[in-house]
């Protein structure tokens, strides 16, 4: 018979008769149903256990038998499984525990497919763990026999196995219970049994130990050679109970999944960083969006099951708190995966297919343990940065240009608690006192939210996402943001210790290139850096990371950048780097520049080197402490060496569009000198921004020092061209 029905058993734990309910059942259903059977050994941990219950020796194995290439027919098959007096044949995975590692999944399924071709029912011993050959076997199953005893602790084993195979979203109605080494004068009884786990009783073997182990003394199964006894009456009623409900034929009808080995040991959280903490299941108060209803089907399950999942897992006081453990993190989602299924699977919704439920599943997982539909974007190297303008309506940046994306928020609420996920990690806050609030993700990328009132169509959230692989100016060089020649100058320029801004609009890699420039600085050197939201990521082993904190709910233990950097002037600094200047720290920074603190840098927003300086005024005007303006630019003409201008143009590249030297003062105005400067010519076809990076001619004043210090600069790369 063609296409033969497979009927795998899986056992909570070890010890529980796992290996004897397999060879009695085979030789049930044999006798029974007059049906061709075969009995595989599977179990790594019980690996040739089923040949000594028989009494017979293996001839070949089912690793040999996946191997085999050409033709297979009755007499190839002949070769490879062992009779039995009772009629069933045997075929063992692997004759040596050893061998286990060598069984590949492919082979087990190819071997299984060629063996239905010969036998009306198959029956494979799979053992406790879900390992990739039993996930194989699972796949090409009909039916899985989960053997468990009436004990607590077994039971809990068994739930497990079952919270396994579903969470690879085989079919539930797969999965039937038998409760071997049943009582009745001790135990838990079957009914509670089927409540706690969840899964239908299909069949109860009795508790006969002088049966059980003088069937095993003699190697002969008791189905033959206790014929009369109620063990032995038990398994032909659990046969003839599947032949009666038709059960295989049914259960043949499913569509069961072809790729849960993909899913095995799937859903594996980021990788932490030290000292990042992972975000926990947040629940934001939905009772201030009652009025919001989901606008189809599938939006309105995920939220019924949200509901479900956060009162479900409240009740099981599931330990959410992962830290930075990823593997802890991972089991979390396991465990709430493991609810989601079950929820799923009891509600009615017309979403039925593999793959339906697969999305729905992992959709559902996403929102509550990660940052929902953005989850996909943040993972999708292609984007740059994420806009969510409002619950449906989500921007991203791709290749510097800005596309609306086909993700959306199920709710308002669900964008609020992302928000809140992300801030409560870092630990800041956003509610009505505080309506917007900086912060970043574990792996540096910047967050920006704001949220109603000020926001009247909802809350909007903007992510900057950082590179998973830190750029090197060799990646800046490779994408046309620089020359190799306007790398090496700037290179010899932080080796020297010249103090450095970086000047430059909104979104137009000021960071990125204040990330690349640090790299330059000699590994032996002290570093300290301070951000608002830490976001910089240096390659140096000597270096100190400092963030602000905001105010509390009483607006006290406010710590500014003011603050941080006058905290760095006494940690010993060889290199002081702020990630942003935007108030008085401006003046700080340019302190001290002038007070021996060399080597400098930090970014300010300005759209020219002229605009730089005149922005600097302003900051130093911001510390109020009244200095004459012509006081502050000879602070900044004595301290700034360099202002490297970065733009976006408007086909959404980067680019350094100016490198200046800062001369010094003439009158009251600070004089500077451009080196080198991107000249536009134009833009082609498909709008791209034509043009070429020239030397002015112009070699800087400081050329001089830095050969004194032994750096040497080829005069030929200020030529023009």
């Amino acid at each position: 018979m063609a296409n033969g029905y497979i009927i795998s058993v899986l056992g909570g734990k070890g010890g529980i008769g796992k290996s004897t309910f397999a060879v009695n059942y085979a030789i049930a259903a044999s006798i029974d149903s007059k049906a061709k059977v075969l009995l595989i050994d599977l179990d790594p941990k019980a690996c040739g256990d089923l040949g000594m219950l028989l009494g017979t020796k293996p001839k070949r194995t089912l690793l040999e038998l996946g191997a085999h290439e050409g033709k297979f027919d009755p007499n190839s098959l002949q070769n490879y499984v062992s009779v039995h007096p009772s009629g069933i044949h045997y075929l063992p995975s692997v004759l040596e525990p050893e061998q286990m590692p060598s069984l590949d999944p492919a082979h087990v399924s190819k071997a299984l497919t060629l063996l239905t071709g010969f036998y009306n029912y198959i029956i494979i011993d799979l053992g406790s763990d879900i390992d990739p050959p039993t996930v194989k076997a699972l796949e090409s199953s009909t039916l899985i026999f989960v053997l468990t005893l009436p004990e607590i602790l077994v039971l809990h084993h068994s739930r497990r196995v079952i919270e396994k195979v579903q969470n690879l979203l085989f079919p539930p109605e797969m999965i039937k219970l038998v409760v071997n080494r049943f009582s009745a004068t001790k135990g838990i009884n079957p009914q509670l049994i089927q409540t706690n786990l969840k899964k239908p009783v299909l069949g109860v073997i009795p508790e006969d130990e002088l049966t059980t182990v003088n069937s095993m003394t003699k190697a002969q199964p008791f189905i033959t050679s206790a014929p009369r006894t109620e063990i032995t009456k038990s398994y032909f009623f659990l046969v003839r109970n599947i032949q009666q409900q038709q059960l295989l034929e049914k259960l043949a009808l499913l569509k069961k999944p072809s790729d849960a080995l993909s899913r095995l040991g799937g859903n594996k959280a980021p990788s932490a960083k030290p000292g990042d903490k992972a975000p926990s299941m947040v629940v934001f108060d939905r009772s201030q969006m009652k009025d919001e209803k989901p606008s189809d089907q599938w939006s309105a399950l995920k939220q019924r099951i949200h509901k479900q999942l956060i009162e479900t897992m409240d009740l099981k006081k599931v330990d959410t708190e992962t830290g930075n453990d990823p593997k802890k993190k991972a089991v979390l989602r396991e465990k709430t995966k493991t609810v989601v299924v079950e929820l799923l699977d009891k509600e009615e919704h017309p979403f039925r297919s593999r793959d339906e439920i697969q999305k729905l599943v992992k959709e559902i997982l996403d929102e509550a343990l990660e940052l929902g539909p953005i989850q996909d974007l943040l993972i999708d190297d292609s984007v740059s940065e994420i806009m969510v303008n409002r619950k449906d309506q989500i921007y991203v940046e791709r290749k510097g240009r800005l596309v609306l994306s086909g993700t959306t928020f199920s709710g308002t609420a669900q964008v609020l608690s992302v928000i809140e996920r992300i801030v409560t990690s870092v630990g800041r806050r956003i509610d009505e006192k505080q309506p917007y609030v900086d912060a970043r993700l574990p792996d540096g990328s910047r967050v920006h939210a704001i949220i109603p009132p000020l926001s009247i169509q909802g809350p909007m959230l903007t992510i900057r996402k950082f590179a998973k692989n830190r750029l090197t100016y060799k990646d800046i060089v490779k994408y046309g943001s620089m020359t190799e020649e306007m790398a090496d100058f700037l290179r010899c320029c932080i080796e020297a210790r010249l103090n450095v801004i970086i000047s430059g609009g909104t979104g137009s890699g000021k960071t990125t290139l204040l990330n690349v420039m640090a790299g330059f600085i000699p590994s032996g050197e002290r570093i300290l850096t301070v951000e608002d939201s830490a976001e910089l990521q240096l390659p140096q082993e000597h270096w100190g990371r400092l963030e602000t904190r905001p105010a509390n709910m009483e607006g006290k233990g406010e710590v500014s950048i003011r603050d941080l950097v006058r905290n760095t002037l006494r940690m010993r600094p060889d290199r002081i780097i702020i990630g942003e200047c935007r108030a008085g720290e401006a003046l700080d920074m340019l302190q001290a520049m002038n007070t021996g603190h060399d080597g400098s840098m930090t970014t300010v927003h300005s759209n020219t080197p002229r605009d730089a300086v005149a922005r600097l005024e302003t900051l130093c005007m911001m510390a109020g402490m009244d200095l004459p303006a012509k006081a502050i630019r000879e602070q900044i003409a004595s301290a700034v060496n360099l202002i490297i201008q970065q733009s976006r143009l408007a086909d959404g590249s980067r680019k350094v569009t100016s490198i200046t030297e800062v001369i010094g003062m003439q009158g009251d105005v600070v004089t500077m000198q451009e080196i080198f400067a991107f000249k536009k010519t134009g833009m082609d076809k498909d709008r791209k921004v034509i043009g070429k990076f020239v030397a002015t001619g112009f070699i800087p004043k400081f050329i001089d020092d830095l050969e004194q210090q032994g750096i040497k600069i080829p005069r030929g790369i200020f030529s023009v061209a």
